[in-house]
């Protein structure tokens, strides 16, 4: 049977199941194909995989019996796929071939395998799906594959974690007890967010800084999901903490048609201004993260508020500016 039939039989079920009648004059405006076609399907269902498919008088549509089918409710065997399902499985066998090449291979390895499999169901040919999507990976910072296991293992065992870990902003080696919370995979690079017994409170952990880690026995604190998205969801990027300033930033009317379908905040508020420039309002915490944000935009923002921020945009270009000066002919 081809793909199209797959999909037509699929998109049958699934519009009996929504709407638990559907016409034949649905059918024909849904699949967009002959009367002859959506009955040749519907005998496919009925007579090759037991669909308890019939027509009924009083609602003037097709319905689907399940008290009359094994089991008690009919299913299509094995695993269909229409074309979105399809791409979207395409899409996450990119994903996972995205992850940082070694780390967990030999558990990635067998679930690519698996979504190849899953693509096979759904296509004759998933290796000429798979060159139809590309997605590319930047500046992602190598992490010890070890490391990466033992602090998934305690994340999924509940347990707490000894780290040393080295803090590159203040040239720092820490020793740290921590209750691991979440993995966190954030604009290429695996975060941690934990409890920090030593400063009691919450904190984000960079994987790649982690000099060494093992497991300790003993259970690691829950903090409960509202204390973690009021933490982490009110500042800006990876740096949490409660939102004390807001940025306003005003874009050139070329950079505009960029940032207004960019989402820097969930609480960020826009305008268009009557020349075409666009001003973009976001809460922070910490400054740094924006500012290489900034900078990326350089020279198509101006920063209008806070004047800390401005200055402190001012003086990272002007140091790029100091370092790139022109050679000397």
């Amino acid at each position: 049977m081809s793909k199209i039939s797959i999909e037509r039989i699929t998109k049958i079920v699934r519009l009996i199941r929504r709407m638990k009648s559907v016409s034949m004059a649905h059918l024909k405006e849904e699949l967009e194909v002959s009367e002859a076609s959506i009955k040749r399907d519907i005998e496919f269902l009925r007579e090759r995989l037991g669909c308890p498919i019939e027509w009924n008088r009083s609602l003037r549509g097709y319905v689907i019996r399940d008290d009359l089918a094994q089991g008690g409710r009919f299913e299509l065997p094995g695993v269909w796929f229409d074309s979105s399902e399809v791409f979207a499985l395409l899409m996450m066998l990119h994903l996972v071939e995205g992850v940082q090449p070694g780390l967990l291979e030999e558990h990635i390895g067998p679930l690519k395998n698996k979504l190849r499999g899953l693509l096979a169901e759904g296509s004759k040919a998933p290796k000429s799906l798979e060159r139809k999507l590309k997605l590319i990976h930047f500046a992602a910072r190598r992490v010890e594959s070890r490391h990466f296991q033992v602090v998934a293992s305690a994340l999924l065992e509940n347990k707490r974690l000894a780290l040393q870990y080295w803090n590159r902003g203040d040239s720092e080696r820490t020793s740290r007890i921590i209750s691991p919370q979440q993995l966190v995979h954030y604009r290429e690079n695996w975060m941690l967010d934990a409890w920090c017994h030593e400063r009691n409170a919450l904190r984000t952990f960079a994987l790649d800084s982690i000099e060494g880690v093992h497991v300790l026995d003993e259970a690691a604190v829950e903090v409960s999901p509202e204390q973690m998205q009021a933490h982490f969801r009110s500042g800006y990027g990876i740096f949490a903490g409660t939102a004390t300033h807001v940025a306003k930033l005003k874009f050139t009317k070329e950079r505009a048609q960029w940032v207004d379908k960019e989402r820097w905040h969930h609480e960020q508020k826009s305008s268009y201004l009557d020349d075409g420039s666009y001003v973009l309002e976001v809460p922070y915490s910490n400054d740094k993260e924006l500012l290489m944000d900034l900078l990326r935009h350089s020279p198509e923002v101006e920063v209008l508020e806070p004047p800390a921020l401005r200055m402190r945009l001012h003086e990272a270009l002007c140091a790029a500016a100091a370092k790139n000066l022109p050679a000397a002919v």
